[in-house]
């Protein structure tokens, strides 16, 4: 129970900053995917890093443990596609389209909508995807600091540094 608690509250959080970041307007989501705004790609990548700070802080530090998923090229190429196309024809991605109905865009509804037949189809196809996609391309459980034979206190400030340089690249751009 308690985890569904911490569960519930940080998606409230998420949803608070998604909103704040003003990455749930459909301007917003047009102009990442025209490649003109990126807003978007800001939030998710400073999500990412804050991400990869956290989960490592608490790895070294004992309170949690890693489990990582086997990298397999399959399933990632073809759910990549399948996100892709849903926010294009939609104009949210699953984050976003939940954040927007929660400030009253009824139009994501059908997004919304749009995920839970696509788990259900996913559900139905696993069986069949397991022997097939699942397959493709599988790496096994790798990270980045692994594959390179590193520290990940090594790579973690590089990701850091690359992203402020991105970021005043992309506001210097005036995106």
């Amino acid at each position: 129970m308690k985890m569904l608690i911490y569960g519930l509250v940080t998606g409230i959080l998420f949803g608070f900053f998604l909103q704040k970041g003003r990455v749930l307007r459909y301007d917003k989501q047009l102009g990442a995917l025209r490649l003109i705004d990126m807003t978007i790609v800001k939030f998710m990548l400073s999500s990412v890093i804050v991400g990869m700070v956290g989960v490592y802080l608490l790895h070294d530090l004992g309170l949690v443990k890693l489990s990582i998923k086997a990298t397999i090229l399959g399933p990632v190429i073809l759910g990549a596609l399948v996100f892709g196309l849903g926010w294009g024809l939609l104009g949210y991605c699953p984050g976003t389209s939940v954040g927007a109905l929660g400030e009253g865009r009824w139009d994501a509804v059908w997004g919304i909508l749009g995920m839970i037949a696509g788990a259900a189809l996913f559900a139905e196809a696993f069986p069949m995807l397991k022997d097939t996609v699942y397959k493709w391309g599988d790496l096994g459980k790798i990270t980045l600091p692994q594959v390179l034979g590193v520290n990940h206190w090594i790579i973690i400030p590089i990701f850091i540094a690359a992203a402020v340089l991105l970021f005043r690249w992309l506001e210097k751009k005036g995106l």
